[in-house]
């Protein structure tokens, strides 16, 4: 039986279930599991991280130094860059910005787990829109279900946990049917991986003059800083102090500022990982292919099993094998891409599982 809440706490905050982390492997385990980078820090960033050891002293609440390096990069304003602890945390300023009692906060499903706490947390009604064949967003019917009450609109291109991209021109109609008043959140956390040419560019889009759009970009999936927890928007100032004005003071540390600015000063050989990731990744999709699984178009750092209603029975395949997975219960299994040697373990699993999966089901393709 469940203990009582000894105070009176919002209904729908107390139903909210808690974010759950990908679970941690043990030390013969590969985890794959949160879409982390499998290599370790570069040897300058680990510098930088070790050079920043004013712990006893406050960060600067503004990340000056690394907001104005990534307005030089964007060709923006200072003002036009905000830096948070994260991409979800500026997802949740954002939406406490936006949405209030009765707005709405629209988003494909299924998408990023954390997305539908935003509207709870905000007391705005969440409006999931089902993704399309492909397990891609459906921008057609996002834009129908519109109404006079929606605040704000996310779009998650690659898509979290399903991988396929929105490309841009689809998403340029989108934005022109959006009412220019509706926040639009184009969350590109996983952009660095994209190979697909005609993928959106939030850069693009911005430079297109749009001003009703927020991109979100994060150090924390190609850059391999996700226990630093630092993200970035580049969007309209005045939607960006509104964000700025619900946020936590001072939650983005000193040594995640230096280590981004590290990892920025050292790109060229990072995108290098994140190109052996790439590759590694489209390796996995066509073993996985010539399996028969029926997998989506993967534009991130993972790939995607739609086991559908089999999921709580496949996934303690993945534990058994030493391959900690993300189950999504009911809908499918998310493996990220990591190191090499984990993916024919990863492939060995998946043979054995899909010829348990009924020919006619959707996660299996023609092999």
């Amino acid at each position: 039986m469940t203990e009582p809440i000894p105070v009176r706490i919002r209904p729908e905050i107390a139903a909210l279930p808690a974010y759950r982390q990908g679970r941690q492997a043990g030390a013969d385990s590969y985890k794959l599991s949160s879409n982390e980078n499998p290599f370790d820090p570069l040897p300058t960033v680990v510098s930088a991280l070790h050079a920043a050891t004013g712990v006893n002293r406050y960060p600067d609440a503004a990340a000056t130094r690394l907001r104005e390096r990534l307005a030089e990069r964007y060709g923006v304003s200072v003002d036009e860059v905000h830096v948070a602890a994260g991409s979800v945390s500026i997802l949740y300023q954002l939406a406490l910005a936006a949405c209030g009692p009765r707005d709405e906060l629209m988003f494909a499903w299924r998408s990023f787990e954390a997305y539908p706490s935003l509207g709870a947390v905000a007391g705005a009604i969440t409006v999931q829109v089902p993704l399309a064949e492909g397990a891609r967003h459906d921008l057609d019917a996002m834009a129908a279900a519109v109404t006079d009450r929606t605040r704000m609109i996310i779009v998650c291109s690659p898509n979290n946990p399903t991988g396929p991209v929105v490309r841009q021109d689809e998403f340029d109609s989108f934005v022109a049917a959006v009412p220019h008043d509706v926040l639009i959140v184009l969350d590109e956390a996983y952009a660095e991986f994209v190979t697909d040419p005609d993928a959106v560019s939030g850069p693009r889009v911005l430079s297109n003059g749009h001003p009703n759009v927020v991109m979100l970009r994060t150090f924390s999936k190609a850059y391999g800083l996700a226990g630093l927890r630092v993200g970035y928007a580049i969007g309209n100032s005045r939607i960006l102090d509104a964000a700025r004005s619900t946020a936590i003071p001072l939650s983005v540390t000193g040594q995640a500022e230096a280590a981004a600015l590290a990892s920025l000063d050292a790109e060229p050989e990072l995108l290098e990982r994140v190109s052996v990731i790439a590759e590694r990744r489209d390796r996995l999709v066509d073993g996985l292919r010539a399996q028969g699984w029926n997998v989506p178009n993967a534009q991130g750092n993972f790939v995607w099993l739609a086991t559908g209603e089999h999921t709580a029975d496949f996934a303690p395949a993945f534990e058994a094998g030493g391959i900690v997975v993300r189950a999504f219960a009911g809908d499918g299994i998310r493996i990220s891409v990591g190191e090499h040697e984990s993916v024919e373990k990863v492939l060995q699993i998946t043979n054995s599982v899909v010829k348990n999966l009924p020919e006619s089901h959707p996660a299996r393709g023609l092999a």
